[in-house]
């Protein structure tokens, strides 16, 4: 079978486009599949809602007891309820889910081949089977015909609408005596016809009769109607020959859950009892209606056979949650799959030789302004310029005397550097030497700088630790560590500070923290300046600036190698 993923036509031009990948693929469009569509789809998740068509209650003229919108009809609750999805950009189309398999091809992110009608395919990463279930009816003339007008099944859902009026309870099996019980609390003329079930024991039998039900032998061997325009029921006629005048005829019928799809996947339905009689089938759930199979949920009546319109809805809303909070996890385990292997990457040499080769130049050609403001009044003397990019801080640092080390992990960058050193003059050039290093890797020599300065040289943090506590040991005896980075308070403004970088972020608390007591702290604060943001705004940032000098007996820290 061809399994390519196939885009679904829409069922209306107003709908978006159609995806061949989504969220969640809902599997029957009745109050369950719809209730989860909506909170899925309201939970912004791509939601795909397949429906047939064929609801157990089209029979039924209203749905009731569903609070707020009692006395709905069934078609006008699925129409309202297929809009609502649409409104917040959930998908329904009319058809069949013909089959549904765990997509093997899809090792990396799991889920789900759906097969539609037609030879669609689409892939789910979650499946929420509301499939409903079929009525297995009583085998006799014009009760299929008649069912949900006259002949019913559930007195909280048709009680009142026959209230006080003649009722007669087919009797197919034991639950016929709690159905007649029940049907007793909306009408005092109830009668018990039965139809292949077993004369009621001496207990049901008296209270039966303390309840003034009748039981009358059958079988039934038809229906009587009026033959009017109206076409009512008006009773039952006995394989006797009697006639028993009816107003309403309450069936048991046997609720199979509709489980072809369920069964594809490897779930098999079980049986549901009541006193003591199989009455149907349901596949099998937890109580948010997870299944044995990973990914698959079911709501409704396909898990609850006595749910009703507005518990189905519920359950189908309680899914949604539920899976909602499995795809959140899933989304969260490869957020930080995908944000380890970035930070693995993307301080590493290869990166940022990617980066300085995408552009002519990475960065603006000026030194940076707190280098400027804390080194202009330094004596100058023996610098190491860590992280040095295209050179402009080494070279104003040239220009005003000092002698510069200049390191940095990009050939193409310190190709760069050079370049601009050579075309300031030899004096300039001469007074700097351009280095490729891993500074992690090849730390500087311990003691031999007056100035250590690090210009926005982030690393993730334990990394930071190491490496800054190597750049602390190589300033030498009475010189200057300055160090500089982006404050964490930058994540919150719009100049687009990559949300890698929060690991990597510092404040110069923090650095001041880890030196050793006897370092003298000139500055270790929040400094604002005015930038330009991506879309061309004026916008504050923030540097964390720490600006500390060596004493002069300080020995180099153990392990600092």
């Amino acid at each position: 079978m061809d399994r390519t993923p196939r885009e679904i036509p829409q069922d209306s031009p107003d709908e978006t486009p159609g995806r061949t990948m989504y969220d969640v693929v809902v599997v029957g469009g009745g109050a369950a599949g719809l209730s989860g569509a909506l909170a899925l789809a309201r939970a912004r998740r791509s939601v795909l809602v397949v429906d047939a068509g064929q609801p157990r209650n089209a029979p039924a003229g209203h749905v009731h007891n569903y609070l707020g919108r009692d006395g709905v009809s069934p078609a006008g609750l699925v129409a309202e309820g297929r809009a609502e999805v649409a409104r917040y950009g959930g998908r329904t189309v009319t058809g069949r889910v013909t089959g549904a398999v765990v997509d093997g091809a899809a090792a990396d992110d799991g889920g789900f081949l759906v097969d539609l009608d037609g030879g669609r395919t689409v892939r789910a990463r979650r499946l929420l089977l509301a499939t409903g279930l079929v009525d297995g009816l009583p085998e006799l003339p014009g009760v299929a015909e008649r069912f949900g007008r006259d002949v019913l099944h559930c007195p909280y859902c048709h009680g009142w609408e026959v209230r006080d009026r003649r009722i007669g309870v087919l009797a197919t099996g034991p639950l016929a005596w709690h159905q007649a019980e029940l049907w007793r609390q909306w009408s005092a003329d109830v009668v018990v016809l039965r139809h292949g079930a077993d004369a009621p024991d001496p207990e049901q039998a008296e209270r039966l009769a303390a309840l003034g039900i009748p039981v009358l032998d059958g079988p039934v061997a038809g229906l009587t109607t009026s033959g009017d325009p109206d076409d009512a029921l008006t009773g039952v006629r006995l394989a006797s020959g009697r006639a028993v005048g009816l107003d309403a005829l309450a069936v048991a019928t046997r609720l199979s859950a509709r489980g072809e799809v369920a069964e594809a996947l490897g779930l098999v339905p079980v049986d549901v009892e009541f006193a003591g009689q199989v009455v149907g089938s349901r596949i099998p759930a937890d109580e948010n209606g997870a299944t044995a199979v990973p990914g698959v949920w079911v709501a409704g009546n396909a898990a609850d056979v006595q749910a009703q319109v507005v518990t189905a809805a519920a359950a189908g809303l309680r899914a949604a949650a539920a899976i909602n909070a499995d795809l959140l996890a899933e989304d969260t385990r490869r957020a930080v799959a995908a944000h380890r292997k970035l930070l693995a990457t993307v301080f590493e040499r290869p990166a940022w030789e990617e980066r300085y080769r995408s552009r002519p130049a990475l960065w603006s050609g000026n030194p940076n302004p707190q280098l400027v403001a804390e080194a202009a009044a330094l004596t100058p003397g023996r610098a190491l310029d860590v992280g040095s990019g295209e050179g402009a801080d080494a070279l104003w640092l040239a220009g005003r005397g000092w002698r510069v080390t200049a390191v940095d992990i990009a050939d193409t960058a310190l190709e760069r550097a050079a370049a601009h050193a050579a075309a300031a003059g030899p004096d300039l050039a001469d007074r700097i030497t351009w280095t490729r290093a891993d500074l992690r890797e090849e730390p500087p020599a311990e003691g031999g700088y007056d100035l250590v300065t690090a210009q926005y040289m982030h690393l993730p943090a334990e990394a930071r630790r190491e490496l800054y506590a190597r750049l602390a040991a190589a300033v030498a005896p009475g010189g200057t560590l300055l160090i500089v980075g982006h404050h964490p308070l930058d994540l919150t403004t719009t100049v687009g500070r990559p949300r890698f970088l929060a690991e990597a972020m510092f404040t110069a608390e923090e650095l001041a923290t880890a030196l050793d007591p006897a370092w003298r702290v000139l500055a270790a604060e929040t400094r604002p300046r005015d930038a330009v943001d991506p879309e061309g705004r004026a916008v504050t940032v923030h540097d964390a600036v720490l600006v500390a000098r060596r004493p002069l007996d300080l020995p180099a820290p153990a392990g600092a190698r």
